[in-house]
This record gives structure tokens, C-alpha cells and sequence, in this order.
């Protein structure tokens, strides 16, 4: 008879740089205050990578996290996943340098742009690998040194985005928990509300820009805001209808991590209390695709997490990309 398999997290990880900057650093760098930055984002602090420091220092150490605490030799990862917006090098990936750094030597690598909502749509791939009987144990390694992808004279920007990785390794589970369904999505069309140029970028684009900051984040903050607010609670009851499961049901909503505006409209579209809503934004910022696995390893390190409770895991990010995972927990 064959056995009924899911693919579920089985080990998480996390890694930040030593430096932190506050929003009272902030308020000698650009024309803001605490209360400003306070006020609209929840954020207080966010780490901030040395520049001598290489991102995959970073993904490593998170990953590193992930495997022990997985209890699995690192030998028995057989596929990395990366999720960045910022890497080191396009060529070789941020997958690669961490196989190397970390010595999984019988795994492929690759990596994935899907901005903030990189994890999620990493999870989908994972969980389809595994089921599929394709791969056994995998890794997702998602890290962000936005800090250098920033204008510190744009306040629009500056205050929101911090540095750090999140890693979790997603294995074969047989106990009825792991990866019940994710509901992935995108709206190409309103990609130009936030970009980051590579090697070519329209006149326009780079009009809305300072000069000699070509290559830094760019954000229609309302454009936004109105958009991440309905897609955050959209992409949770499509993900509960999908599952044929109940928001009573569910024990936390992990967000993306990008301002606490936004999670607090999403929390009432859906009626719950902000206490089911997991948030880290006062002390890390904005780490894009690294947020949801951060919080992720901060909640099981408390031991706020059981076996089998129910999570929901959102977020929506440049592209625009938008996701949504619902999470039967398996450590």
C-alpha cells in the first residue's frame, strides 16, 4: 500500500548582522523623527549589514540554524532555495555560495525573485519537489541586505528596510501535518510602483530617482499600501476557502513584515485580534522575503508554536507579487 505523504517545515533559522540603526540614527541622516517613523511603520530599529560583509555570511548562518535544528546531517539537503532581491552576484547565485559555505555537497541550487513574497512562492516549489517524491529534504534560505539597495536621503524609504535571512528546511512528513495548500499570485502591471534597476532601467524610472542613485528602491508608497492592505486579506481567504478551513481555526498569521499600518487593516478585514497576528517590525524593519521564516524561528524559539497548530503564512511584494500558505506545524 502506498504511503500518504505531506511536505512539511521540520527546522527553521535566522541570522542578523551585529549593527543596528535606529530611528533616532536616522533622524541625523534625513528630515524624520522617531515619533514619525513610529507612528506610520512600527518600526523602531532595523539591523544593517557591514559593507565588507558578503550576504551569504548571513544565509549561511541562518541555514546552518535551520539543519541543526532540523536534527539532519547537512549532506542530506538535496535542493537549496533562495529567496533574494539583493544578492552578492547575479552569477554564482546566493543558492550556490551557501552550498558551498555550508557544504551541501549533494544539493542543486537556485534562486528565486519573487521580492517580499519570495519565501511563500519558495514553499509551493518545495512542497511540490517533495510530494512529487522528486526531493527529500530541502532547504529555503531567504536573506535581504536591502540597506544597500537604499537612498539615505529618501526618507520614503529609508526608514522601512533592514538587513537579515530567515532559512527553514522543508522535509517529508507522515504525521497528517506540514503544507495543506498555497495560493500564489501576481500583477505584473503594477510592477513599476516599485523597482530596483539592474543593468537597464527606462528614462522615467530613473527620473523619479536622485542623482547618482540609478540603482536604488523606488516606491509609490501609497500605490502600495492600498494594494498590499485588500491583497493581504484577499490572499488569506482565498487560502482558507482553498482549504476549506475556518480563520478560528487558525492559531497565527505570520505577515510579511512591512508596516503595521497594513497589518492592522488586514487583521480587521479579517476580524482578528492583533494578538494572532505575529509581528517583529518594531526591531528588524523591512527584511523583504527574509520576514515570514524570521518570525517563523523567533515564534518556535519561544515556544509559542505546537505541533499542529494551524498557521496562516501572507505577504505581497515587488512585482507585484502576492502569496498566501496554510501551515499544519510539524516540529
Amino acid at each position: 500500500m502506498t504511503k500518504h505523504f505531506k511536505a512539511g517545515i521540520i527546522g527553521t533559522g535566522s541570522a542578523f548582522p551585529e549593527k543596528k540603526l535606529t530611528n533616532f540614527d536616522l533622524e541625523k541622516m534625513v528630515e524624520t523623527s522617531d515619533e514619525w517613523i513610529s507612528k506610520r511603520t512600527g518600526i523602531k530599529e532595523r539591523f544593517i549589514i557591514d559593507e565588507n560583509m558578503p550576504l551569504s555570511v548571513l544565509a549561511s548562518e541562518a541555514s546552518k540554524k535551520a539543519v541543526e535544528d532540523a536534527g539532519i546531517n547537512v549532506e542530506d539537503i538535496d535542493l537549496i532555495i533562495a529567496t533574494t532581491i539583493t544578492p552578492d552576484y547575479l552569477s554564482p547565485s546566493l543558492a550556490c555560495c551557501v552550498q558551498k559555505d555550508i557544504g551541501a555537497i549533494n544539493a542543486a541550487a537556485f534562486d528565486v525573485n519573487a521580492a517580499c513574497t519570495g519565501f511563500v512562492y519558495a514553499l509551493q516549489m518545495a512542497q511540490g519537489l517533495i510530494v512529487s517524491g522528486i526531493h527529500k529534504n530541502i532547504l529555503i534560505v531567504s536573506a535581504e541586505a536591502l540597506t544597500r539597495a537604499v537612498d539615505f536621503k529618501d526618507r520614503n524609504t529609508c526608514v522601512l528596510f533592514g538587513d537579515g535571512a530567515g532559512a527553514a528546511v522543508i522535509s517529508r512528513v507522515e504525521d497528517g501535518t506540514g503544507i495543506e495548500s498555497v495560493h500564489l499570485g501576481a500583477i505584473g502591471e503594477m510592477g513599476s510602483v516599485l523597482t530596483i534597476p539592474c543593468f537597464y532601467s527606462t528614462e522615467e524610472d530613473r527620473s523619479k530617482r536622485g542623482e547618482g542613485m540609478d540603482r536604488v528602491i523606488w516606491m509609490d508608497g501609497s500605490e502600495v499600501f492600498v494594494f498590499a492592505s485588500r491583497i493581504m486579506s484577499d490572499a488569506t481567504i482565498s487560502i482558507l476557502e482553498k482549504a476549506n478551513t475556518h480563520i478560528d481555526d487558525i492559531k497565527y498569521i505570520f505577515p510579511h513584515q512591512a508596516n503595521i499600518r497594513i497589518l492592522q487593516n488586514a487583521a480587521k478585514r479579517l476580524g482578528v485580534p492583533m494578538e494572532r497576528v505575529y509581528s517583529n517590525l518594531e526591531t528588524t524593519g523591512n527584511i523583504s522575503s527574509a520576514s515570514i521564516p524570521v518570525c517563523l524561528d523567533e515564534a518556535s524559539k519561544k515556544k509559542m508554536l505546537q505541533k499542529g497548530d494551524k498557521l496562516i503564512l501572507v505577504a505581497f511584494g515587488g512585482g507585484l507579487t502576492y502569496g498566501a500558505s496554510l501551515v499544519s506545524w510539524s516540529k
